[in-house]
């Protein structure tokens, strides 16, 4: 059983179709009026377009120390996926809860929510802020206007939870994530004189090879992380797109690849490696055909690593709370890593449902992950 103002809050958040390349403000708007309601100060940071923000409130004294409660509104779209209900209604079914949003990461944002009113009955000696983002699933874009913010009001948190779906355990690391768009930009020519223009698809080809031998010499080498699933930093080409007709020599060829790292890889060595290759082998080879031909590099994506000690006081307070004393670390990335890299905050990912369940149709939670965020949040604030 689900309490109802918990029900009633994740029905509203779920109900805003907060797509990344959508606005938030309506999800944002009712957050900061839900908070008045209980005389707290929102402040909203806005991108350039002024059609997101991010939301960042303190409840307790304006001092330094506390905790961060931190979730990201964004979702991944729902466009050619069958769901059997609206992803935007939430359906409660067999001990379930289905909805874009209710694992990835709605759910955890409504249940802190719902515990505002606990939270300000309790007379902190300690703050508790919220910190809620806007477009994580693409980069963890907006999360750096709030730890600006945070930066700027000198606040020193002592200590940071993002609540992404972990089943409710306590992650203490993921890896870091280094996404790039390449450009190979070759010499057309008619296919039966090939030998006279430049193949883009074929260059760009070449350099998807050493990408793959690099991934597979981490595979061998290391550096390895046992703690994970999959225990090395990976390269990974996702996306490609290139040639016009087959009796055209292709000038153009793109392509988009991925390094996914441990803390101790660095990856712009990785990259290095590959813009390297690049100049050195294949646009020297490129050139003695043309001078006009070339490869660029574009960085899409780029956020940190997370790696904390489990043998931290709060990382073990936390374990306590939860009645849970094993840890794990996780491929995904999240916010977390940011947290601590660049603000210098103490973070850990803990949250309720499973990123099995994240980014698929039919997206749930089960009432049992609800239910033990609950009580996990209520001992927190207990022991605040």
């Amino acid at each position: 059983m689900i309490e109802k103002k918990s029900l009633d809050l994740l029905k509203t958040l779920i109900g805003f179709d907060t797509t990344s390349f959508k606005s938030n403000l309506n999800l944002i708007k009712f957050i900061e009026n839900y908070l008045n309601q209980y005389k707290i100060k929102s402040e909203l940071i806005y991108d350039e377009t002024k059609n997101k923000a991010n939301l960042f409130a303190t409840i307790g004294p304006n001092s330094s120390g506390g905790i961060v409660l931190s979730g990201h509104t964004d979702v991944v779209p729902v466009a050619n996926q069958k769901w059997d209900t609206d992803p935007f209604q939430l359906i409660e079914k067999d001990q379930k809860l289905y909805g874009r949003g209710t694992s990835d990461m709605k759910s955890f944002i409504g249940l802190v929510l719902s515990r505002v009113p606990k939270i300000v009955e309790k007379k902190l000696s300690k703050p508790i802020h919220l910190a809620f983002s806007y477009d994580e699933e693409i980069g963890c874009v907006g999360v750096h206007g709030l730890l600006d913010l945070i930066e700027k009001k000198s606040i020193k948190p002592e200590f940071c939870i993002v609540g992404e779906p972990t089943s409710m355990e306590v992650v203490i690391g993921h890896k870091g994530k280094h996404a790039y768009s390449v450009k190979v930009e070759g010499l057309a020519c008619h296919s039966g004189q090939a030998p006279f223009g430049v193949n883009a698809i074929n260059y760009a080809s070449k350099l998807i090879a050493y990408i793959d031998q690099l991934n597979k010499e981490k595979s061998i080498n290391g550096p390895f992380d046992n703690d994970y699933e999959v225990p090395h930093t990976t390269l990974h080409t996702g996306l490609i797109k290139g040639g016009a007709i087959l009796n055209i020599v292709p000038d153009l060829c793109e392509f988009e690849f991925e390094v996914r790292n441990l803390i101790k890889d660095d990856p712009l060595q990785l990259v290095k490696k590959i813009e390297d290759y690049a100049s050195q082998k294949l646009i020297k080879d490129m050139h003695k055909v043309s001078s006009k031909t070339g490869i660029s590099f574009n960085e899409k994506v780029n956020y940190p690593a997370l790696d904390m000690s489990e043998d931290i006081d709060l990382v073990k307070k936390i374990k306590e709370l939860l009645g849970n004393n094993k840890h794990k670390k996780v491929v995904y990335g999240t916010e977390a890593g940011l947290f601590k890299n660049r603000s210098n905050i103490p973070t850990i990912v803990c949250g309720p449902g499973s990123i099995d369940q994240a980014h698929k149709p039919n997206e749930f939670i089960s009432i049992e992950q609800i239910n033990r965020c609950s009580k996990f949040l209520d001992n927190l604030i207990d022991s605040h």
